[in-house]
């Protein structure tokens, strides 16, 4: 078989590899860098936050087994929740030392952002005040948190300001357990 000799290519049997190689990089280039062809749909975008809604508590957090002073429960999903003076940001004597406590223990035994919810009760008509009184009462429960070690940057506060509860509460939400940790040693005391 004879080549046809044009000017503007090689002779064939020059062009066979040239022509493969072509091919070859026609088809890497095909390819976007996260392996998709251009044909397949281009992925959805990640939808945003929704932060209307307050955080919830990771479902599996063990509870630890403290004695909870008047004023500071156990919250159902994990966490805990500081009611009346304790929740303005009043601590002193057993609150102070089992907030202290449980801050050692989030710094132990948990990685990850713990979240402060504060609410407010009063006043009633001032959304900014009471916004800016949530925020005060938060920065006394995570100046308490922070002294007793647990690291200030893992502390997210969320002031809530007056809400429909009209109550004074702070819920102190923990991130999940370590996965390094066993279950059984998480519900253990510090």
């Amino acid at each position: 078989m004879r080549a046809f000799n044009l000017p503007f290519l090689p002779p064939l049997r020059r062009s066979v590899p040239l022509l493969a190689l072509l091919a070859l990089a026609a088809t890497a280039h095909a390819q976007l860098p996260d392996g998709r062809l251009p044909s397949d749909p281009a992925a959805a975008a990640p939808r945003a936050p929704d932060l209307t809604r307050p955080p919830r508590p990771a479902p599996a957090m063990p509870q630890p087994g403290f004695n909870l002073p008047r004023g500071i429960e156990a919250m159902p999903g994990g966490g805990w929740r500081l009611t009346g003076s304790l929740a303005r940001g009043t601590l002193d004597g057993a609150p102070h030392s089992t907030l202290a406590e449980i801050a050692h223990w989030l710094s132990s035994r948990t990685t990850g952002r713990v979240t402060l919810v504060a609410q407010v009760a009063n006043p009633e008509n001032d959304v900014s005040l009471a916004r800016r009184d949530s925020l005060a009462h938060a920065l006394a429960i995570r100046h308490v948190l922070e002294q007793a070690g647990l690291d200030g940057t893992r502390i997210d506060i969320r002031p809530l300001g007056r809400t429909a509860e009209a109550r004074d509460a702070i819920e102190l939400l923990p991130p999940p357990a370590r996965s390094d940790t066993p279950a059984s040693e998480n519900l253990s005391r510090p």
